[in-house]
């Protein structure tokens, strides 16, 4: 299996948890995987369901078992597995001035760097940390982002304000290879890092949403949205592969709520017969 992902060019990342659910799945059923049948994947995932694992975590232990069925060990069951359905919610956005708020509560310049970056160009927690101190183009003012979700390269902008701070930041830590570098030089800095110093500027910051680091790029697109920059633009800069993916900010964008008025205003004015 992890030599067909392989050569499907998966990232690490998605070879590690496709491999880690089919590992589950066998002590589940207690039979080896090239011999499992049907109904025992399903009475698996059903146990997901009954334990109320998330319907994207389903999804995601479904996706491994589906590979393994059509790639690996082919089983024509496989492709009739169909993917649960689970409530689409909105993103939960911070506004202006919560996002103000947190920057200010960050304990240590490196932390604001790394939530400035998130909020400015609207990268991910995994892209931010994969950045090299070369992708940072103050003569262009972009920033490259390196084989961002899908394998994909992109530039985003790079706001003159974050220049500033990343400037101070590299004046104060001097990171060569990763802008946020781990322990060892060769290795990113780990993202429970990033994750619990924006839990504790959050509580700081009094700020009672659940919110998570992930929110400050919902955020970045929701706030470009309500400034009026196209959703074709922020899907760009955001490296959506759906335009489907980037309208559902148009659900919690304030300018589009604001200038959406209510009928009962209307027939409030209309004249009366």
């Amino acid at each position: 299996m992890e030599t067909r992902m392989l050569a499907r060019g998966f990232a690490p990342r998605t070879r590690d948890v496709y491999l880690g659910w089919m590992r589950r799945l066998v002590r589940f059923s207690r039979t080896a995987a090239d011999q499992l049948s049907e109904q025992q994947a399903l009475e698996y995932v059903a146990d997901l369901t009954r334990r109320g694992r998330s319907g994207s975590t389903i999804n995601q232990a479904l996706g491994a078992i589906k590979f393994f069925y059509t790639e690996v060990v082919p089983r024509d069951w496989a492709l009739s597995t169909p993917y649960q359905r689970f409530p689409q919610r909105l993103p939960v956005v911070l506004s202006r001035e919560e996002v103000r708020r947190l920057l200010e509560a960050a304990d240590g310049l490196r932390e604001r760097a790394a939530m400035e970056i998130a909020y400015a160009a609207g990268l991910r927690l995994n892209e931010l940390l994969h950045l090299r101190v070369s992708d940072i183009d103050s003569e262009r003012m972009v920033i490259h982002v390196r084989q961002g979700k899908g394998k994909k390269d992109r530039e985003v902008m790079l706001s003159p304000s974050l220049l500033e701070t990343l400037r101070a930041y590299w004046r104060q830590a001097r990171p060569r290879g990763y802008l946020f570098p781990g322990q060892k030089a060769d290795r990113t800095l780990n993202a429970t890092v990033l994750q619990r110093a924006f839990s504790i500027a959050k509580q700081v910051a009094r700020i009672e949403k659940e919110v998570t680091f992930h929110s400050l790029r919902h955020s970045f697109a929701t706030h470009l949205m309500e400034s009026g920059v196209s959703v074709r633009t922020i899907q760009t800069l955001l490296g959506h592969r759906s335009l489907g993916t980037t309208e559902r900010y148009t659900h919690v964008a304030g300018a589009y709520l604001k200038q959406t008025r209510s009928p009962l205003d209307t027939l409030r004015e209309a004249p009366k017969s």
